[in-house]
């Protein structure tokens, strides 16, 4: 039932299998996250605090559970990217949105697509932070290493 490009798998060097999926799964948590925090068209967890008394029925549990998310998303964000590569995608993205400002793609004085860019930015930041350990270990073959002092 799942299209091929969503489920195909590679074998790693140990003869492990490694599917496709999950980067489609940690797409569709970072753009959840990001556009159930706050989107232009108003129907977001901040619109929803407000109209709501905070105190009152699953308002409190929910303000918890999106705040443990958000703590999950920014300690995976600043482990994987630490700050300088946090700030790297950051001016990547800012690059991307700027090329797509010049060729008229895009409006800085519209604020509903500003709106929009940014919230689909920080998701697309959350996305590369929860992924970032699986790129660098396709790119280089390693998934992390120890500082270690010599002395």
């Amino acid at each position: 039932m799942i299209p091929n490009v969503l489920t195909s798998t590679n074998t790693t060097k140990k003869g492990g299998k490694e599917t496709h999926l999950r980067w489609w799964v940690t797409l569709l948590i970072a753009l959840g996250l990001s556009l159930g925090t706050w989107n232009p068209s108003g129907y977001h967890f901040i619109n929803y605090l407000t109209q709501a008394n905070i105190l009152s029925g699953f308002t409190p549990f929910a303000i918890i559970l999106m705040i443990g998310i958000w703590i999950l998303a920014l300690k995976s964000i600043f482990q994987s990217l630490k700050l300088s590569g946090a700030l790297f995608v950051i001016v990547v993205i800012m690059a991307f949105l700027w090329g797509l400002h010049q060729y008229g793609l895009i409006d800085f004085s519209n604020l509903e697509q500003m709106g929009w860019a940014g919230t689909l930015s920080v998701a697309f930041i959350i996305w590369i932070g929860l992924n970032a350990s699986i790129i660098w270990k396709t790119v280089t073959g390693v998934y992390a290493t120890d500082n270690i002092e010599i002395q």
